[in-house]
């Protein structure tokens, strides 16, 4: 350690009572943290990269310090997709301080990594008041059945108004109108369970069928249309 002279002929003063760091919520407990392996949690974080073309949600479960599980989702970049594939090889087994200085490959999720840090660390984690967190595996729970991510797809313009294209139930076959043209309803199939009906061996035009389902007044559509070629 290097001293400049005026430190150096300093008169030493006792520093007095030590407090330590404010204690955080983690995992239901009240924690001083002090180093990396101090810190345990599950969060979510949101990352964008610079010309804002595409997003990322990032979750991580985090067990005394060490990434023990990722959850990449993006959105907007055919490129980003890729990068998502090598981040879930990258974060897990990681400190989360390696993370945060690791090329996660996609600046969106570069960026998420930086936000999520910052909600850990800070004691800001959904897990913060849940006595011994969630297990490995909520991550991947997350998504609900057939293993989907939960997407909004929406277009719109002004000569030709809205079209709904994918919702959270899933992928929008036909949006329903009313006499006056105006959205009542659409119906959707749920692709995440219809591809688990085709791999257990049920033709595919069968499992479309039972993955199908509506919202709304559909029945009672003067007219419907499919939002992709109408």
């Amino acid at each position: 350690m290097i001293y400049t002279t005026e430190v150096s002929e300093m008169m030493c003063v006792a520093k007095g009572p030590n407090h330590g760091s404010a204690p955080i919520p983690e995992e239901g407990k009240w924690v001083q943290s002090k180093e990396i392996k101090d810190i345990s949690g599950l969060t979510h974080g949101i990352g964008w990269c610079a010309p804002q073309q595409g997003a990322c949600k990032l979750t991580l479960n985090v067990k005394e310090g060490i990434i023990q599980e990722a959850l990449v989702e993006v959105i907007g970049c055919s490129g980003s997709t890729h990068s998502a594939a090598m981040a879930s090889e990258i974060l897990p087994g990681k400190t989360i301080l390696e993370a945060l200085n690791t090329d996660l490959v996609c600046d969106a999720i570069n960026t998420a990594m930086r936000e999520l840090f910052l909600q850990i660390v800070y004691g800001r984690t959904q897990t913060a008041f849940s006595e011994g967190g969630l297990p490995i595996g909520a991550g991947l729970e997350d998504l609900g059945k057939g293993l989907r991510s939960q997407v909004g797809t929406m277009y719109g313009s002004l000569a030709k108004g809205p079209r709904y294209l994918e919702m959270a139930e899933g992928y929008v076959s036909n949006i329903a109108l009313d006499e006056n043209n105006e959205i009542i309803g659409y119906k959707f199939v749920q692709l995440g369970k219809m591809m688990d009906s085709i791999k257990k061996g049920m033709d595919a035009n069968e499992a479309m069928e039972k993955a199908t389902g509506t919202y709304g007044r559909f029945a009672e559509a003067t007219t419907v249309i499919d939002p992709r070629h109408k």
